[in-house]
């Protein structure tokens, strides 16, 4: 079994880019499942309907969120309607949507799971204890990818030990910079610490770096806008072992544009 987990997509670029790639890539890899990290989607805050469907469109069937879940407004009610998405399980309870869904992959079921880390973001609760719940929940499923949205790369290395073994995949998102530590855990668990964005990549994290400096020169309010130019598509192509979901391999894949 294949999965392709795409990192971060920014603003229109990023999903205007999406859907030039990866058909040709879903042709060439035998790609049996594609899950995207779409918190970015829209303008660079959130994600909403049309963003979604555009996404869907392109090949994409899971979604993942992360710290920008609520910068739109029609999110709360998206994430009720679509099992297709899925926002960080350690929101409190009563938060609208789901921190997990289930799909059929080649006729295994396969969870989905995502997490949002604490340092430097929301004090939100434990994703150690909530994944850990969410894996009690569903005993029997094999085939488990794990969204690890967070800021530091200690936080996430310590998701990627703890499930080491317990889920096929740890992925962690957010920072937008792509890191070379992709492996496969002693028992079994494929693991990156960030996979990286889709989108301009002469910006600042795929927005325009000339706010993005004003901001940090000034310490003035300063609207950030998406970047144009260059575009980047980073993902990871993981393989895993039909029957146990074990990791048997995991590759980075970094394609963009020449010029500004």
């Amino acid at each position: 079994m294949r999965v392709l987990f795409i990192g971060d997509i920014v603003g229109r670029p990023g999903q205007d880019y999406v859907r030039e790639v990866l058909p040709g890539l879903l042709r060439a890899r035998r790609i049996d499942l594609v899950i995207a990290n779409g918190e970015n989607a829209t303008n660079g805050r959130g994600i909403n309907r049309l963003a979604c469907e555009a996404l869907y469109d392109a090949g994409v069937e899971i979604i993942t969120l992360g710290n920008h879940t609520w910068d739109q407004k029609d999110t709360p009610a998206l994430l009720e309607e679509d099992l297709r998405i899925v926002r960080p399980a350690n929101f409190p309870e009563g938060t609208p949507g789901r921190g997990h869904t289930v799909c059929r992959v080649a006729g295994r079921p396969f969870l989905v799971i995502n997490l949002m880390g604490r340092t430097f973001l929301s004090q939100l609760d434990c994703p150690f204890r909530e994944v850990d719940r969410i894996l009690g929940e569903h005993p029997d499923i094999r085939h488990i990818l794990v969204d690890m949205h967070a800021e530091t790369t200690s936080e996430k290395l310590a998701m990627g030990w703890h499930l080491d073994g317990r889920v096929s995949a740890v992925v962690g998102t957010h920072t937008h910079v792509p890191t070379s530590d992709e492996r496969v855990l002693p028992n079994g668990t494929a693991y990156i610490t960030d996979v990286g964005m889709v989108g301009p990549r002469n910006g600042i994290l795929g927005m325009d770096r000339h706010r993005v400096i004003r901001k940090m020169r000034t310490q003035m309010p300063v609207k950030f806008e998406v970047a144009s130019g260059a575009r980047q598509f980073c993902a990871v192509e993981i393989e895993l072992d039909d029957e146990t979901g074990r990791a048997t391999g995991i590759e980075r894949i970094f394609l963009c544009e020449t010029g500004e």
